[in-house]
């Protein structure tokens, strides 16, 4: 910096800075960083305690700090460490939101979604995680709400969080639009509500409400057999299906110390069916999606396809 009596002209500070002379004279005007002194002709001169501290003005702009909160910093009426603090919190939210309107733009470029999607996507993607977990507590409030259910088991639903990070990936975003969809619609509302009314009438006869060894083996075996029977197109009445049911039942059966009788068939098919639902199911998968779990493989088709084997068999 050219110096003239160890001071420098705007000009010279315009130069060494790169700011602009007329941002240079409002910040002199404003009282933001005023001259040092002047030349007898009226010109300002600025000494270097006065540059430095343009220098401090050019950076804290440059940070996105307001003027209005210079003026107090160079004053002394706001710390410094605590200005930087908040504008970096601020930053952090800016950029959390950046990062949400690019997934929901990757999505949107994934997909040729209608103007009334992208308008959802975009608003429930902006939800902060109080929000988020708002829609999930509305939602276990309507399950739940009211009924005499074991107490365990409610908390351990409840703790369930939605946790979308601050860079979701676009199927992040479609999993947590279909999520928070999904626990509004009324209708699987009213089913894992029907599901919890189930719960407490099997509370209040006293009846064990977590899976046993032989409900564990009986879900494994059924699972294991019904699954390849669905991905070859089986029909669960036609002979192959009910040669399945001929061999899986009376497994079953013996697990659970009864007879296997066609009417038991008919009661089995009953039970595993309360408890079978796509869209349950959905739920639990869409929440590992949103929260980075590894991919949950359904099982509720195989469920499904025994159920109807079942019933075809006990109609017999």
């Amino acid at each position: 910096m050219e110096e003239r009596h160890g001071l420098s002209t705007i000009g010279q500070l315009s130069r060494s800075t790169g700011l602009p002379v007329k941002t240079i004279r409002y910040y002199a005007d404003t009282g933001i960083v005023p001259p040092t002194t002047r030349t007898t002709s009226g010109y300002r001169l600025y000494n270097t305690e006065a540059a430095a501290r343009l220098e401090l003005v050019r950076t804290l702009r440059d940070l996105g700090i307001d003027l209005a909160t210079i003026r107090r910093v160079l004053a002394h009426e706001a710390d410094l460490g605590g200005v930087a603090a908040a504008h970096a919190d601020a930053l952090d939210a800016q950029i959390r939101l950046l990062r949400l309107r690019r997934a929901v733009l990757r999505t949107v470029a994934h997909r040729t979604p209608s103007e009334k999607d992208i308008t959802l996507m975009n608003r429930l993607a902006r939800l902060s995680a109080e929000e988020r977990r708002r829609i999930i507590d509305d939602y276990h409030d309507a399950v739940f709400g009211g009924l005499e259910l074991d107490e365990e088991f409610v908390a351990r639903m409840r703790s369930v969080q939605v946790d979308l990070p601050d860079d979701p990936t676009p199927e992040q975003i479609d999993a947590w639009v279909e999520l928070a969809e999904l626990v509004r619609d009324p209708d699987y509302l009213a089913r894992v509500r029907e599901m919890a009314r189930a719960q407490e009438r099997a509370l209040a006869a006293g009846e064990p409400l977590a899976p046993g060894r032989a409900e564990q083996e009986a879900a494994e075996l059924v699972v294991a057999r019904s699954r390849p029977a669905v991905e070859a197109g089986i029909d669960p009445a036609s002979p192959a299906g009910q040669q399945i049911v001929a061999e899986v039942a009376p497994a079953i059966a013996r697990l659970y110390d009864q007879a296997d009788t066609p009417r038991w068939r008919a009661e089995l098919a009953d039970r595993f069916a309360m408890g079978a639902d796509t869209r349950v199911e959905r739920y639990w998968i869409l929440l590992g999606i949103v929260n980075g779990h590894p991919p949950m493989e359904p099982t509720v088709p195989a469920w499904e396809w025994f159920i109807a084997a079942l019933r075809a068999g006990a109609r017999d």
